[in-house]
């Protein structure tokens, strides 16, 4: 859904969490957003006690490969630590298999597919103990 969705869409699903974007000048290069679980999710695994999640994960493709990514993973890590969450988790395109390779290699466990009714793909949720 991120990869099509219109601004009106992006600005919603980020007031939905607590949103941290990184600019470079005055120009928007990145942004993560993370979603506390209030029990309601579609998603089992993200109504977990103690489980955190993330989406709203984007950079610019220009700004990719240099780190800030990474840096921005680390960060929001640390946050949802901060914050209590034993788990941070996520969710992506099965067919994604760099993003999901890219998540293993930071520690992310297979947890289950999901099917939002938004998407024409099934998902991987992935999830990582804090």
């Amino acid at each position: 859904m991120a990869t099509h969705q219109d601004d009106e869409v992006t600005k919603s699903r980020l007031q939905k969490g607590e949103s941290f974007v990184v600019e470079h000048g005055n120009k928007l290069i990145a942004c993560i957003t993370l979603y506390k679980s209030k029990g309601t999710n579609r998603c089992s695994w993200y109504n977990q006690i103690g489980v955190s999640y993330f989406g709203q994960f984007a950079v610019e493709p220009s700004y990719q490969k240099i780190g800030i990514g990474s840096r921005m993973m680390d960060f929001i890590e640390s946050y949802a630590y901060e914050k209590q969450a034993k788990e941070i988790s996520l969710d992506t395109s099965e067919e994604a298999q760099h993003l999901i390779e890219y998540y293993q290699k930071r520690g992310y466990r297979f947890i289950q597919h999901h099917k939002w009714d938004e998407v024409n793909y099934r998902s991987v949720v992935m999830s990582k103990t804090l």
